[in-house]
């Protein structure tokens, strides 16, 4: 009769190993499917960079392979470290991807370990250095808040007793309170990144800060006051270009009751391809829908080159009794030909009639 404590430890060590099995199945499983994402993203990524970012579903695919590839990856590191805490036979070795170096302008902390002072095989103090290992690892300085004290001390006069007392230090804002760091900070935040305000003051509470929303919005609102000259001069130089580049997105737009689907229109001036001296820049545009009646208004007055879309918005435009001119649409193939049935239809005449002999067959049998 078998000894029951040893049976118990055997089934122990076997339960043992199944587990082990099954963690490394399911770490490698976890891989594989990381690893078809990221050829899904890169092949998604190369047809982008081929075929242009006309397609706006093509970017929201983009977007959701992007998510899921960090879900999968994130489950297979899980697994794959679950695998060599519970198995004692050889480790699973994952493929990771190649790390990148960190970039040359990141300053570097060199910290040297303290060598031993004699041999650690023969214990002899004859020892030479003959290179070093370095092993470099990314850290963070967490954000720092301070409050900058300007001390403006009074001085009298004995003679005259009138009181002299240094001006009061400048703010980007009037009757600021807040630097030109925190002030870069918040609207980078609000619009480059497009953290709401109200987010931003939560984590700034997290934080020890206590900002309302109403003191963040207000300061948002000081600071687009202050550099809208400097919006105005950009906007003029992009519209003295002969020729346009314009195109539309779609942006979240936080609404009652939900959120909705917003615009933001983009004109960019490019000169370079061109032989152009003059510095490229681009102006936005934010409208709540995509009607027609905002690039019309966005280029009023404009006459020039226009590349866009094929987007029936941009027919007033073209139009030849707008003043002071027409624009003239610079389109691909495909868009121009649905854009010129378009505007001949839209000016009643025979479109067929107007194409070119050559134009009016299909690009099959081009």
């Amino acid at each position: 009769m078998s000894d029951p404590v040893s049976d118990l430890e055997k089934l122990r060590a076997e339960l043992a190993a199944t587990k082990a099995e099954l963690a490394q199945a399911r770490a490698v499983v976890s891989t594989s499917e990381a690893m078809i994402a990221g050829l899904k993203l890169e092949i998604a990524l190369l047809k982008r960079e081929q075929y242009g970012h006309s397609a706006e579903r093509t970017t929201r695919l983009i977007d959701q392979l992007e998510l899921q590839l960090e879900e999968l990856v994130t489950d297979a590191a899980e697994d794959a470290a679950r695998a060599e805490k519970t198995t004692k036979v050889a480790a699973f070795d994952r493929k990771k991807p190649v790390r990148k170096p960190f970039p040359e302008h990141l300053p570097r902390e060199r910290v040297v370990i303290e060598a031993p002072t004699s041999c650690s095989c023969c214990g002899s103090d004859r020892i030479v250095k003959m290179g070093e290992d370095i092993t470099e690892t990314l850290e963070v300085v967490p954000r720092q808040w301070k409050v900058i004290q300007a001390v403006r001390e009074k001085f009298t006069c004995r003679d005259c007793e009138k009181i002299s007392q240094a001006p009061a230090p400048f703010h980007p804002t009037s009757r600021g309170w807040a630097g030109p760091s925190l002030l870069a900070m918040i609207v980078f935040e609000k619009f480059g990144q497009h953290q709401p305000l109200n987010r931003q003051a939560e984590r700034y509470a997290r934080e020890g800060v206590d900002l309302s929303l109403s003191t963040l919005a207000d300061q948002v609102g000081a600071v687009a006051d202050l550099l809208k000259p400097l919006h105005d001069l950009i906007a003029a130089h992009v519209l003295a270009a002969e020729r346009l580049h314009g195109d539309d997105t779609t942006v979240p737009l936080l609404a009652r009751g939900g959120t909705k689907t917003a615009r933001l229109w983009t004109y960019l001036r490019d000169d370079r391809p061109f032989g152009g001296t003059a510095p490229p820049a681009v102006i936005f545009r934010f409208s709540r829908d995509r009607g027609g009646a905002h690039p019309t208004e966005h280029l009023k007055g404009w006459q020039g080159i226009l590349q866009a879309d094929a987007y029936a918005g941009y027919n007033d435009l073209y139009r030849g009794d707008r003043k002071p001119g027409p624009v003239l649409p610079a389109l691909c193939w495909s868009h121009a030909r649905r854009k010129f049935f378009e505007l001949a239809d839209v000016e009643g005449t025979s479109a067929k009639a107007r194409m070119p002999r050559k134009s009016r067959q299909s690009p099959s049998r081009r």
